[in-house]
Order: structure tokens, then C-alpha cells, then sequence
């Protein structure tokens, strides 16, 4: 199903003490991705592939503050980004980084909504 909140970003200034505030206020797990200055987060538990297990639960990650990501992102999934940023555009959003791919699990983009917040997409890698 697309058009669900599937991760959440958050930015910080200070990468590591970001970790450590989630992981103790939290319990949250912090798992650094080699390579990509991204630090995944867990906040509930997951499957072998990796989908989270509680209904309505999702996991997200941590950043370096940077670029038009200054504020907390929240992700949406969709079955084609491009065609998802052209109806965003459609509609009066704004594309604010087009899509990437990230590593070989999916693509991502985000955009600037009507009224003026980020939002993330995601596309699941064709397996």
C-alpha cells in the first residue's frame, strides 16, 4: 500500500549526541549505515526483512543538519516518485531534492509542501 507514513528524520547539529539523547530518553536503537553519514533508528522491533512487527509503529533515522533538512521529515511511500513529484508540483508543492537512490534498497525525494513543510518519499527497489 502506498501513501503511508513509513520513516521519520530527524537532523541534528551534533550526530552523536543526537544518538545518545534517543537511545537514553528512548530506548531507542542507533545503528550508524557505513558510507552514508546516516544513523538508522529502531524504535520498535522488526521482522528478518526488516518490517516492523507493531501495527502503526515505524522506524526513521538520524542526520547531519543540512541543506533544506532543518527540521524533523516525516517519509511517505509511494509506487513511483516521479510520478508522485509531478502531481506534488501539480498541486502547488515545490520539488526540494529529487529522487535519489539509496543503496539498493529504494530511491527517496523530498518536497516542499503548500504550506512551506519538507516532506520525504520513498520508493521501494524493485526485487
Amino acid at each position: 500500500m502506498t501513501g503511508q507514513v513509513v520513516h521519520f528524520e530527524i537532523p541534528a547539529d551534533d550526530v552523536a549526541r543526537a544518538q545518545a539523547f534517543y537511545r537514553e530518553a528512548f530506548g531507542w536503537r542507533v545503528n550508524e549505515v557505513p558510507g552514508m553519514n546516516y544513523t538508522l533508528v529502531s524504535t520498535t522491533e522488526t521482522d528478518e526483512s526488516g518490517a516492523v512487527t507493531t501495527p502503526g509503529a515505524i522506524n526513521g533515522g538520524l542526520m547531519a543538519r543540512q541543506g533544506p533538512i532543518t527540521a524533523p521529515v516525516i517519509t511517505i511511500e509511494t509506487e513511483d516518485i516521479d510520478t508522485t513529484l509531478r502531481l506534488v508540483e501539480k498541486l502547488g508543492g515545490a520539488v526540494t531534492l529529487p529522487r535519489i537512490a539509496v543503496g539498493e534498497m529504494g530511491f527517496a525525494a523530498y518536497f516542499t509542501d503548500t504550506e512551506g513543510n519538507v516532506v520525504g518519499l520513498w520508493e521501494n527497489a524493485v526485487r
